[in-house]
């Protein structure tokens, strides 16, 4: 673990070094020096809030193969789309030491604590990188509770802390709130994989208030009810079926396919056009 943490920064630090100025990259170099050695987390906090006067914010452009490497090193992460000081924010977080949990924690922790939303995106969506990732768990769920849009992206797009780390209760709030604040479910890592039926009755009942309120339900719903279709909510994916418009009855047709219950697969056998383009991977929840 702590040589792929090493390869991963060196990766990192590579890639900040491609798109800094001779000296933004030796300012950032220094900083990073005394950011190792210090006790206290003066440099630390001086240095990561000092970051975008230093580094400008001009987006990050990396290459297929350096994509692959980071995804290697850390299953899902990606930084497509990051900007320079977002980048050499979690670059730096990187030095501190770790060598003593306690104040490794609260170093970091004090930086959540004085954050202000460009801050705070850089520190969640650097989660993945951060030693004793178990000590990380309420920290991130408060990060749930935000209201504040590119935090909550920080938190799910792209960002594999969630899905390796959260337990189940605290994932379920992710999911829900993705789906309260209209987020890009295809850019939530392992939103398949830990699909759980406590998570599928919410989202029912969560489609019920949406369908009283005479409100439209993002298709991705299904997706994650697909797993746990049974006797108390077949009704709902019949009702998606037969009188849901065009994507809608998409999406009901891609849950009965996924599904292991009886009468679901036998809706399906009724449109044996949706059936073929399933097959054939032209219909799917990447691309509904």
């Amino acid at each position: 673990m702590l040589q792929e943490r090493k390869e991963f920064e060196s990766l990192i630090h590579a890639i900040i070094g491609e798109h800094l100025a001779t000296e933004a990259k030796q300012w950032l170099e220094e900083k990073a020096m005394l950011v190792r050695e210090e006790k206290t987390a003066s440099n630390l906090n001086l240095g990561f809030v000092t970051v975008p006067r230093k580094t400008g914010r001009q987006p990050v452009h990396i290459t297929t193969d350096q994509q692959r490497e980071i995804a290697e090193q850390i299953d899902g992460f990606s930084i497509n789309g990051w900007p320079v000081d977002k980048l050499s924010r979690l670059w730096l977080l990187m030095q501190v030491n770790d060598s003593e949990k306690s104040i490794y924690i609260n170093k970091i922790e004090n930086l959540f604590k004085a954050a202000e939303m460009n801050e705070l995106v850089a520190l969640y969506a650097s989660l993945p990188s951060f030693a004793y990732p178990e000590e990380w768990q309420l920290r991130c769920a408060e990060g749930i509770r935000s209201n504040i849009g590119n935090v909550l992206e920080a938190i799910m797009y792209h960002n594999p802390y969630p899905a390796k780390h959260l337990p189940e209760k605290a994932w379920n709030q992710l999911v829900l709130k993705a789906f309260f604040t209209d987020k890009n479910i295809n850019s939530i890592i392992g939103v398949d994989e830990r699909a759980n039926k406590e998570l599928a009755s919410i989202l029912i009942d969560y489609a019920h208030e949406r369908w009283a309120a005479r409100r439209t339900v993002n298709p991705h719903l299904w997706r994650l009810v697909s797993k746990f279709i049974d006797d108390t909510n077949f009704a709902d994916i019949e009702k998606v079926f037969k009188i849901g418009d065009g994507t809608e009855k998409k999406a009901a047709a891609l849950a009965c396919y996924y599904s292991n219950f009886q009468p679901a697969r036998q809706l399906l056998e009724q449109e044996t056009g949706l059936t073929k383009d399933i097959e054939e991977n032209k219909l799917s929840w990447t691309n509904i």
